[in-house]
């Protein structure tokens, strides 16, 4: 299926070019060209797909209908949408502030937005290719774990307290209209044509939002399959020392990528030797507990809350890690 990327790698770069192929030069552009070139023609198709069925979902129902759960099955209902929908960290004002908007408590609104950068469908796809489907059907039980647990955690704290006051405000106005609202007037069914220009947008706003951050991962995870010494990695971080998770973790934060930029630089590091709970941990922390994530979160939380979240999700990313890396031999 990917074959083709392949073989226009080897053509451009070697052909082309006329780099050599078992030099450390070579062997980084080859990996940058049929990554970056494999994920923008996945990244445009699999949006606009997606776009053109949720075309008709109505966000206002969504919130809504999340709103209405109990808190149990609102975990649960927020990770699962935060898992469908194409939202990264640089969405999370806004969407934030939509959910508090609508009275969704804020154990299942950062459930919702923990989950939503860890998972995307791009991401899958690109992980079932490099590790087959039990480990990718792993990683999305443990993303929307963490999202879940995250949730509860906050809500049993009750960190609503630790929101700034305009977000606090917002969400006991949100509640308040929830419970004098009747039920949601039913929306209109878009048209094919309509579906299609907004699955063409889409793709067109999601992509021009996170190209850059592809070529940043894809170029990192060049860098790393193609001047790391070989064995290096595995020599100082993949005999699974109980440390090198919570340092792989760690050394996460103060990057940045998305879930679908993250991948290339995962299959370099295991490429490379490492363990693959510590990769995950490493990958983990960078999609989803980042400091620009964190900068913008300032705007509607304190720093209480912020400091309260952070240990939870580093926790979370360091237990995933020593957990895969137990049961790796066995999976």
């Amino acid at each position: 299926m990917f074959q083709i990327f392949t073989e226009f790698a080897t053509w451009l770069v070697y052909g082309v070019f006329g780099l050599e192929a078992d030099s450390a030069l070579g062997g980084a552009v080859h990996f940058f060209v049929e990554d970056v070139s494999k994920i923008f023609v996945l990244l445009v198709m699999m949006i606009y797909f997606i776009a053109l069925l949720r075309a008709s979902l109505d966000v206002e129902r969504v919130r809504d209908y999340l709103a209405s759960k109990n808190r149990s099955v609102g975990y649960l209902l927020g990770s699962t949408f935060g898992a469908i929908t194409p939202f990264c960290s640089c969405s999370s004002i806004p969407v934030f502030l939509g959910f508090t908007s609508a009275g969704i408590p804020l154990g299942i609104t950062m459930a919702f937005l923990i989950t939503s950068p860890l998972i995307n469908e791009v991401a899958v796809l690109l992980l079932m290719s490099l590790l087959g489907w039990k480990f990718t059907l792993l990683y999305v039980v443990v993303g929307m774990t963490v999202g879940i647990v995250s949730g509860l955690l906050l809500d049993a704290m009750k960190a609503e307290r630790w929101l700034q006051s305009f977000a606090a405000e917002a969400l006991v106005r949100g509640r308040q209209m929830a419970l004098s609202n009747d039920a949601a007037i039913p929306g209109r069914v878009l048209s094919f044509s309509e579906r299609h220009a907004f699955a063409k947008t889409e793709a067109i706003e999601i992509f021009s939002r996170v190209w850059k951050w592809v070529v940043i991962g894809v170029g990192l995870g060049a860098a790393l399959h193609g001047f790391v010494p070989e064995g290096w990695v595995e020599t100082h971080l993949g005999q699974g020392q109980w440390w090198s998770v919570p340092v792989a973790v760690l050394i996460g934060i103060p990057l940045y990528s998305n879930a679908t930029g993250i991948i290339p630089v995962m299959e370099s590091l295991l490429a490379n030797g490492l363990p693959i709970g510590t990769t995950l941990a490493f990958c983990m922390s960078t999609v989803a507990a980042s400091f620009p994530e964190f900068v913008l979160l300032k705007q509607v939380m304190q720093w209480r809350l912020l400091a309260v979240l952070l240990v939870v999700l580093l926790t979370a990313f360091t237990l995933v890690g020593w957990i895969f890396n137990f049961a790796a031999p066995y999976l």
